[in-house]
């Protein structure tokens, strides 16, 4: 069975997107995501693959959740739950949930792992995380860092591992 994670840049008030947009840009969670997933598969609602600047991400295996598939697998693999997205990805080594919030909130119930990027401001925003309950999730790692020139905000990187019985 694949490892299956959550990955997602989440503002201090939980906010993830506006308009079908990260709310900042922050260049160095970009380089981390990439690092993360490259080689892997990577899975999300049909808006954020929507949202995607340049399609597909590439040296990834992208599965797109959809209700309606439209038989696009040159490209990518469409899948019409997170249950039939996994099983396109059981021989993958990780899984990446890579949003948006629907899906997220899904899969947060099913996955053991999660790579947050806290982004420390306030955005406003139409899009938001769910709530992580520490009663659920244990911090593994955190690294902190300072704005730069690069990054307007100040960010960490958290990686978060369960410790409580999924729900069925």
């Amino acid at each position: 069975m694949s490892k299956v994670s959550i990955i997602a840049a989440i503002a201090d008030n939980l906010a993830i997107g506006k308009n079908n947009k990260l709310p900042w840009h922050l260049p160095a969670d970009l380089k981390h995501f990439k690092q993360l997933t490259t080689g892997h598969a990577v899975v999300m609602g049909k808006r954020t693959f929507e949202s995607l600047p340049n399609g597909p991400l590439p040296n990834r295996k992208n599965i797109v959740l959809t209700s309606i598939p439209e038989g696009n697998f040159d490209k990518y693999y469409e899948a019409t739950s997170i249950k039939d997205a996994l099983y396109l990805c059981e021989h993958e080594d990780e899984v990446f949930i890579i949003g948006g919030a629907s899906i997220f909130s899904q899969a947060i119930k099913m996955v053991d792992y999660m790579y947050i990027t806290w982004v420390h401001a306030n955005f406003e925003a139409d899009t938001f995380f769910p709530k992580i309950s520490l009663k659920v999730w244990k911090e593994t790692s955190r690294k902190e860092f300072k704005a730069d020139e690069q990054n307007p905000y100040p960010y960490t990187f958290c990686e978060y591992e369960r410790i409580a019985p999924k729900e069925k």
